[in-house]
């Protein structure tokens, strides 16, 4: 992605601590809200929580921060959440009735339309995309870009 195709672009980074991830899903809703799109500011920030808590619990290393990215494009919501331990990667697995843990990646999944992880130079990127409707008009009014 090119910074010519981006339409919005934030990122902030977090330290390595359980405060940061309500902080990190706030600001998702927020931003998501203000950038247009409403209809999605709950599943992002839902999918930012659960990527942020992952870093946390399996990627975070001490004075290492976290860092959370949301870029929108004219076709694309996308998430990004990185961490400095590249060797963990993300894997879904099935939790039984009883684990407290275990179901974050399938909420994931269930909720974007695409989901994956980009190794870096050190770490990963852990990301999740959301195929945004293209512009169309009705009558005399603009939808589905911003829905």
């Amino acid at each position: 992605m090119t910074e010519a195709e981006l339409l919005h672009d934030d990122y902030l980074d977090y330290a390595p601590i359980p405060g940061s991830v309500p902080l990190a899903r706030r600001r998702t809703t927020r931003l998501i809200t203000e950038w247009g799109y409403p209809h999605l500011a709950g599943d992002a920030a839902l999918v930012v929580s659960e990527l942020a808590t992952n870093a946390l619990l399996h990627g975070s290393l001490r004075d290492r921060l976290i860092r959370v990215r949301l870029t929108v494009t004219a076709t694309t919501l996308r998430v990004e959440v990185s961490d400095p331990c590249g060797e963990r990667l993300p894997e879904p697995r099935t939790a039984d009735d009883a684990d407290q843990f275990g179901r974050g990646l399938l909420l994931v999944a269930a909720l974007a339309d695409q989901w994956g992880c980009d190794p870096r130079i050190v770490g990963k990127t852990v990301y999740a995309e959301w195929v945004l409707a293209p512009a169309r008009v009705e009558g005399n009014r603009l939808v589905g870009a911003k829905e």
